[in-house]
């Protein structure tokens, strides 16, 4: 590759204009999703007037990050992870609101460095477990903390404190809250089996802010929103107040670097894509350099909004560069009618998001995945919830490499090598002459764990299209989850473009692990499954010819 292919765009690349009837309306739809998310996101952040920083920030991290990212139909704003590190940061009186601010713009220059330290394709070696346990304890963060302002009351400081006080707060609820908040949570569900047209979110925004409204019921409201363009909050810090938000903002940037690359890989298995992780973080960090400047919440790539871009017509940048202007318009239009929205709607609007966010496969397995992958995934969910995300993501990686290295030791097997595929057949690899230009055959060796899981999808997309595929497993002393589910992938995405996929020599311990998370027979039939060569090439030769 040319040093030229490997340097980090600096400006815009060139719009496609074939795309630009699915960018407008994937844009205009994803704003439309993030409205409500922005407000609840900024009002759930603890700022004054955080419904407006909130937009600020679904505008600008939206906009920089569309323009000079490296997933083209990504849709980037305020995340539940971001907000609960600056609740946490306000709340507990860490910082104060310009401190935020500073702190955001410096996680922005930060995730602009990692881009330029080419560190955007070490999200390949997040372990499954540690995702799960993280995502599941932030969805249960966003609903602690939503739980009080729906029954009436501000939310406490923590999550411990959220649960002592919960039961005060229940006792002392606020009748008319609780119901518009039940109300929106029953609309969001419901309304999708009604139609899809219309985002469940902003339907349930306006109806039932309207009815609050219209009822004249007595319940805590946004207040005054600016609508106003942003203006310029941060001024050249001192080093003492540098030292402060230090840690914050680095705690910001690798949270908003995970969100994003985790989104970014969401996207490329539904647009059939390949980003460019460092250029994404470039592009995150400039968007959250500008948020933080002009008073924005920090962002990073939203799943909820880029596949609803997606999924309606989004393929280019230029759909996120729209999304931004769209709630650009709505601020500067109708920031007024937004003051009206109740706490409690907002609050029902987080709770299934962070509903939605909580990985359910991930606890759903938790019987049948091995014990060391259940303790780490609980071992993070736990610090995640009561102590902190970057020392829950920091442990988790250590616990799921210490563990890893035990697995590997307790394996009696030569030298550890690495997926890759071996030159030439194997002794038994007689392929008939007809089959030999249709059937590719790659050999596995060594443990495909989840520094490997990757290696497998590379290799597969890089090959021409064959007609079936065989995976030699006999090399192969186990297999973890991150590897199976990515082999999940594959077998899906090969079943898509009409590949058959036949697995060989599987030993008894992968075998047992893939029939356990059901990839076996769920997305691998178990006719495809052999114990010997010829055996599956018998097999391949009847289903191809």
């Amino acid at each position: 590759m040319s040093e030229s292919d490997t340097r980090l765009r600096l400006l815009p690349a060139p719009l496609d204009s074939r795309y630009a009837t699915g960018d407008f309306f994937g844009g205009l739809t994803a704003a439309i999703v993030a409205l409500p998310l922005a407000l609840g996101f900024g009002v759930a952040s603890g700022l004054q007037n955080g419904a407006v920083h909130g937009l600020y920030g679904a505008i600008l991290v939206g906009f920089f990050a569309a323009l000079w990212g490296g997933t083209p139909a990504q849709v980037s704003g305020p995340t539940g992870p971001m907000t609960v590190v600056v609740a946490g940061l306000i709340v507990s009186g860490a910082l104060d609101a310009d401190q935020v601010f500073i702190a955001v713009a410096l996680a922005g220059l930060l995730q602009i460095a990692l881009g330029y330290a080419r560190l955007g394709r070490l999200i390949q070696f997040m372990p499954y477990p540690v995702i799960s346990g993280f995502m599941t304890g932030i969805g249960f963060i966003v609903i602690l903390i939503e739980l009080q302002p729906l029954l009436g009351h501000d939310s406490s400081k923590g999550t411990l404190n959220v649960i002592k006080q919960l039961p005060h707060d229940a006792a002392a609820l606020n009748p008319a809250a609780l119901g518009l908040g039940l109300a929106t949570i029953a609309i969001i569900y419901l309304l999708p089996m009604i139609t899809r047209r219309i985002p469940g979110p902003l339907a349930a925004l306006f109806i039932v802010t309207a009815a609050s409204a219209a009822l004249g019921l007595q319940v805590p409201v946004i207040g005054d929103i600016p609508s106003e363009l942003p203006r310029l909050q941060v001024a050249m810090p001192s080093l003492e107040t540098l030292a402060v938000v230090f840690v914050p903002a680095l705690t910001l940037a690798l949270l908003g670097a995970i969100d994003s690359l985790l989104t970014s890989v969401v996207a490329d298995s539904i647009t059939r894509t390949t980003h460019d992780s460092d250029q994404e973080l470039f592009g995150q960090g400039l968007g959250n350099f500008a948020a933080g400047l002009f008073g924005g919440l920090p962002g990073a790539g939203a799943t909820m909004r880029t596949v609803v871009n997606i999924r309606s017509g989004g393929r280019t940048r230029l759909a996120g560069a729209i999304h931004s202007v769209v709630l650009l318009v709505i601020l500067l239009g109708l920031g007024g009618l937004a003051s009206h929205i109740p706490h409690a709607v907002l609050a029902g609007i987080l709770i299934t998001v962070g509903i939605g966010i909580i990985d359910y496969r991930g606890l759903k397995q938790m019987r049948r995945a091995p014990r060391a992958d259940t303790v780490v995934m609980l071992l993070v969910l736990a610090l995640t919830v009561f102590v902190d995300l970057i020392s829950a993501v920091g442990v988790g990686v250590v616990v799921a490499c210490l563990l890893f290295v035990k697995r590997i030791s307790d394996i009696s097997l030569g030298r550890y090598r690495s997926l890759h595929e071996i030159e030439g057949p194997w002794e038994d690899e007689a392929i008939p002459e007809d089959l030999k230009s249709r059937v590719f055959v790659y050999h596995l060796e060594g443990p495909f764990f989840f520094g490997t899981a990757r290696g497998l999808r590379s290799l597969l997309d890089e090959s021409t299209e064959p007609r079936a595929i065989i995976l030699r497993f006999g090399h192969v002393p186990f297999v973890d989850q991150t590897s199976a589910y990515a082999l999940e992938e594959v077998a899906r995405d090969l079943q898509d473009r009409g590949v058959v996929l036949v697995m060989e020599g599987l030993r008894e311990e992968p075998q047992f692990l893939l029939e356990r998370l059901h990839v076996i027979p769920r997305s691998i039939p178990a006719e495809n499954v052999h114990s010997d060569f010829a055996s599956a090439l018998r097999f391949v030769g009847s289903v191809i010819s």
